[in-house]
C-alpha cells in the first residue's frame, strides 16, 4: 500500500503545473543548482540564458556559476549578467525574499579551464573544478545538479581529482557542438566514469527555439519585443543579445527541473523527454577512410593509424575536418597515430591531415555520420545504466534534431511562464490585501 501511495505522489509531482509565481517541482526540498557556462564565447545565446536563471533564482538553491571553454568567454561575462540583475533585485525581492543578492552570486561565480586538456581529456585544477568537488562534497543530502552549457572540461576534471563526488551528480550536458569541442574531455567521462548520472542533450535543446507556436507574440523575435525589451535591466540586456532574437539553447537544462520530474528524464519536461543511451556509439578507424565508411552522428569517431616508418617525437600531424574548427591534433601512442572528433551533423564528412612529416602531410579522406538504426538504439547499454539521450523515434523530432519537438510541445507553457517572471524586473509585486486583525485595526 505504502508503494502504491509511493507511485501515486511521484506520477503527481511529475506533472505539477508550472507558473511565474509557483515554486519549481520538488518533493519539498530546493533543489541545488551550479551552472557551467561558455558565456561570452562562441555563442551570445549564454546570456539569454543566464538571464532566464536568474529571473527564476528564488526557485533554486545556486551554488555555481562556472566560466568554461571555449572562445574568449571569461568569468567577467557572467559578473556583466550580475550587474544587471542586480539593478532589478530590488523589484524582484518584492515577490520572493529567495532570491539571492547580486553579492552572493558573485561569491559563487569562478573561472573554469581556459584551454583544451589534450587527447587525455584532463589537465590541472581550475577554480572552476575545485568548486565543483567543494560543492559536491558539502554535508548536504540533497543531489547537486550541475547544467553544462558549454565545454565539459571542468567536469572532467573534478571527476578525476575526486571520483567519489559522482554519486551526488545530477547532470545535464547541452551536447551537440559543445561536444564537437569537448570531444576529449567528454570521452574521458564516457570512458571512465560510466555509471555518471546524466542527460546528453545533442539535438533535443533546439526545440526551445525550433518548432512549436511560433505564431505573433510567440514567434522568436516578436517575443523579445513584447514580452522581454523594457523588462528592467535583465530584459533589456537580454534584447541586446543575438539582435532581439530568442535562442536560449541552454535553458531547456534548467527548465526541465521548473517542470518535469528531476529524478526521471524520461518523463515529459520543459526541458525534453529522453531515452536511455545505447552501446557502440564510439567508432574507431584503422585506416583512411571513405564515404563508404560510416561512423554515429553526435557520437565519437577516432582514426588510430598506424604510425608511418620515419615519424619520430619532432613530428606533428593534425587532422581537419570540413576546413574548420576544431581541429584534432594527431597523438602519438607508439604504434598508432590517434585523432579524435565528434561529428554534429549527419552528412558526408571530409578530412585532410597536415604535417611536418612530409609522407603523412596531405592525406585525406571521407566518412558518412549517420543516424543509428533502429535495432542500436532499442537496446538500452549495458554499460551506461545511468545515461540519457535525444529520443530517435521520429516521431520525436523537429525537422532533423531528433528529440526536439519533446521541448517544443511546451513552447507557448515555457514562454508564457517566462514572460510573467519577466514582468517582476519591471514592476515590484503588488502590496498584500490586509489581513482581517489588519483590516479590523484600519476600520477602527
Amino acid at each position: 500500500m505504502k508503494s502504491i501511495r509511493t507511485i501515486l505522489l511521484l506520477i503527481l509531482f511529475c506533472a505539477m503545473p508550472a507558473s511565474g509565481n509557483a515554486a519549481a517541482p520538488s518533493t519539498g526540498e530546493r533543489l541545488r543548482v551550479l551552472v557551467s557556462s561558455d558565456i561570452g564565447g562562441t555563442d551570445p545565446d549564454d546570456f539569454q540564458s543566464m538571464v532566464h536563471l536568474f529571473v527564476y533564482a528564488d526557485l533554486f538553491d545556486i551554488e555555481g556559476l562556472v566560466s568554461s571553454p571555449f572562445g574568449q568567454g571569461r568569468k567577467s561575462d557572467i559578473l556583466t549578467v550580475i550587474d544587471r540583475y542586480e539593478r532589478d533585485y530590488p523589484k524582484l525581492k518584492t515577490y520572493s525574499t529567495t532570491y539571492p543578492t547580486a553579492a552572493a552570486l558573485r561569491g559563487i561565480t569562478k573561472q573554469g579551464a581556459l584551454d583544451a586538456p589534450g587527447s587525455s581529456g584532463v589537465s590541472q585544477p581550475t577554480e572552476g573544478s575545485s568548486w565543483i568537488i567543494e560543492s559536491a562534497l558539502r554535508d548536504d543530502p540533497r543531489p547537486l545538479h550541475l547544467l553544462v552549457w558549454g565545454g565539459i572540461e571542468d567536469l572532467a576534471q573534478a571527476l578525476h581529482d575526486a571520483p567519489n563526488i559522482l554519486p551526488k551528480l545530477r547532470v545535464f550536458f547541452i551536447g551537440g557542438p559543445n561536444k564537437k569541442w569537448s570531444v576529449d574531455a567528454y570521452n574521458y567521462i564516457e570512458q571512465n566514469h560510466p555509471n555518471l548520472w546524466m542527460i546528453e542533450s545533442n539535438a533535443t535543446y533546439r526545440g526551445w527555439f525550433v518548432g512549436g507556436n511560433q505564431e505573433g507574440e510567440w514567434g522568436n523575435k516578436e517575443f523579445v519585443t513584447q514580452h522581454i525589451a523594457g523588462r528592467g535591466a535583465l530584459g533589456d540586456y537580454f534584447a541586446t543579445q543575438l539582435k532581439g532574437t530568442i535562442k536560449m539553447g541552454d535553458t531547456p537544462s534548467l527548465a526541465r527541473l521548473i517542470h518535469g520530474c528531476p529524478e526521471d528524464p524520461t518523463q515529459p519536461s520543459w526541458g525534453g523527454q529522453y531515452v536511455r543511451v545505447w552501446d557502440g556509439r564510439k567508432t574507431i578507424f584503422d585506416h583512411l577512410t571513405t564515404a563508404a565508411d560510416t561512423t554515429e552522428v553526435f557520437g565519437v569517431t577516432e582514426f588510430a593509424l598506424p604510425v608511418p616508418p620515419g615519424f619520430s617525437a619532432k613530428h606533428t600531424a593534425t587532422m581537419t575536418f570540413d576546413g574548420g574548427v576544431p581541429t584534432s591534433a594527431g597523438v602519438n601512442e607508439g604504434k598508432v597515430l590517434r585523432f579524435r572528433f565528434s561529428p554534429r551533423d549527419a552528412k558526408v564528412w571530409s578530412y585532410v591531415i597536415e604535417s611536418n612529416f612530409s609522407p603523412l602531410d596531405g592525406k585525406s579522406g571521407k566518412f558518412n555520420a549517420l543516424p543509428p538504426s533502429i535495432h542500436q538504439t532499442s537496446k538500452p547499454s549495458s554499460t551506461h545504466p545511468n545515461w540519457w539521450i535525444d529520443d530517435p523515434d521520429p516521431s520525436a523530432a523537429e525537422g532533423v534534431h531528433p528529440g526536439a519537438k519533446s521541448v517544443s510541445r511546451w513552447r507557448e507553457e515555457f514562454l508564457r511562464d517566462f514572460a510573467v517572471r519577466m514582468s517582476r524586473c519591471a514592476n515590484p509585486a503588488p502590496p498584500s490585501p490586509p489581513t482581517r486583525n489588519e483590516a479590523a485595526k484600519i476600520r477602527e
